[in-house]
């Protein structure tokens, strides 16, 4: 009988810590600094190996627009712990992916042409697949050559503020518009 206790009293015990310790870090809030080709996805990506925390960063910073956001500023990231298995795999390839990138800071002026290219090239190709080429397009809420969403357009659906717009969407989400174009290629969307 005793013995019976003993191994009982054990499972019990043995339950409980492991309870306790696979739960310590379930509700951990982590403060983070966004870098100059950050976006609230890639953020989302480091921490729950997809983009299910955008919305949640947004609304626990005060962000009132997703998709623009600071290098320098600090954000309050709170995770759930559900997906903190997969964010270590993700950081390995967002690693892989940054090695990968040339530095553009002091680039020859021959390597910049060609990246100017890369990047016209890029931009068109989205343009195209998004819209046919057609500033006028629309399709819902979203307008224009690069279907961009009509709050961000602000009124002005004029084919200057169309580029200004998807210039500063672009760069500030994906880093550029060859980021937009391989994100794209691998979900059906930028």
């Amino acid at each position: 009988m005793k013995f019976s206790k003993t191994l009982v009293f054990g499972t019990v015990l043995a339950v409980g810590a492991t309870l306790a310790l696979g739960t310590s870090d379930a509700n951990a809030d982590e403060l983070y600094t966004v870098k100059a080709d950050d976006s609230l996805s890639k953020i989302s990506m480091k921490f729950a190996g997809d983009n299910s925390l955008v919305n949640k960063i947004a609304e626990d910073n005060n962000i009132d627009n997703p998709n623009m956001i600071f290098a320098g500023t600090q954000l309050n990231i709170s995770t759930d712990g559900s997906s903190s298995k997969k964010a270590p795999v993700q950081q390995e390839q967002v690693q892989q992916q940054e090695v990968k990138a040339p530095v553009q800071q002091k680039a020859p002026k021959q390597q910049q042409a060609a990246t100017s290219g890369n990047t016209s090239s890029a931009k068109a190709w989205i343009a195209n697949k998004e819209s046919s080429n057609s500033y006028s397009a629309t399709n819902g809420r979203y307008i224009g050559k690069y279907q961009l969403d009509a709050s961000y357009l602000k009124g002005d659906h004029s084919p200057a503020n169309q580029e200004r717009v998807a210039d500063q969407y672009v760069n500030s989400r994906y880093g550029g518009w060859e980021g937009a174009k391989s994100f794209w290629q691998a979900n059906g969307w930028y």
